[in-house]
């Protein structure tokens, strides 16, 4: 996985704060896919002066990294966001942009080129910057009501196996067995869970709260994806609550 790094390109964005940050600021890894048709859009509207946005790493469709902002600088690719108590990620985070065409132009499966370099450049970064495995996040996570991405079909439970990011324990057939089994009771319980695990949990309708569902659900339980709270669900954000 190293060769892979090592092959790793530059193409410098300018969309970053010229201020430079100390490296102990830096705590968390955000996940993002490009929701670009390809490669060449994505890289053109990632570099370009007028959109507003950038990333540390690029990962491309066939598995190449690039790096477009230097670590020690603020990349903008979280916007409006919020984990714990932290708000506004950019200016404690790396950002990695994963080549996707995401649901607006046929999302599909993160190819394996793509997850092993995913890895290693993760890997550097966990090491270099002592980042929590809590603390690796999808853009979804950190904007529930605005942001969908990396979506389902990224492979988090494959992605703890490797000590990256957290995952239940729980048995996949207890799991199963919960399934569409309403709990509307547990409601309560399970937005307490779902903030103590990280989440900004505002919400100021029924449709806000079915998006903050759907996104716990596409990174935690992406069988099924309906908004809907269920057993499956609020023992899945218990466990991760409990989660030491």
């Amino acid at each position: 996985m190293q060769k892979i790094v090592e092959k790793m390109t530059i193409n410098y964005s300018p969309n970053f704060d010229l201020k430079k940050r100390n490296k102990r600021k830096i705590k968390y890894l955000v996940y993002h896919y490009t929701g670009m048709k390809n490669d060449k859009l994505a890289i053109k509207k990632l570099t370009s002066f007028n959109s507003n946005v950038s990333c540390h790493y690029y990962i491309t469709a066939s598995g190449k990294i690039i790096q477009m902002v230097p670590d020690l600088y603020v990349a903008w690719h979280a916007g409006r966001s919020k984990w714990v108590n932290e708000k506004s990620l950019n200016y404690k985070s790396i950002g990695i942009e994963i080549s996707n065409p995401g649901h607006k132009h046929g999302y599909k499966k993160f190819n394996n080129k793509q997850i092993k370099s995913l890895i290693s450049i993760t890997k550097i970064c966990i090491k270099k910057y002592k980042i929590d495995k809590k603390n690796i996040l999808g853009h979804s996570d950190i904007a529930p009501l605005r942001k969908i991405d990396p979506g389902e079909k990224f492979p988090w439970k494959f992605l703890s196996k490797k000590k990256i990011g957290i995952w239940h324990n729980i048995n996949s057939k207890i799991l199963k067995s919960l399934r569409g089994i309403k709990s509307e009771t547990n409601l309560n319980k399970f937005i307490i869970y779902l903030k103590n695990i990280g989440y900004s949990i505002r919400y100021s309708n029924l449709n806000d709260l079915k998006k903050i569902i759907k996104v716990f659900q596409m990174r935690f339980r992406p069988e099924l994806i309906d908004g809907k709270l269920d057993a499956e669900c609020y023992m899945i954000a218990k466990s991760l609550y409990n989660l030491k």
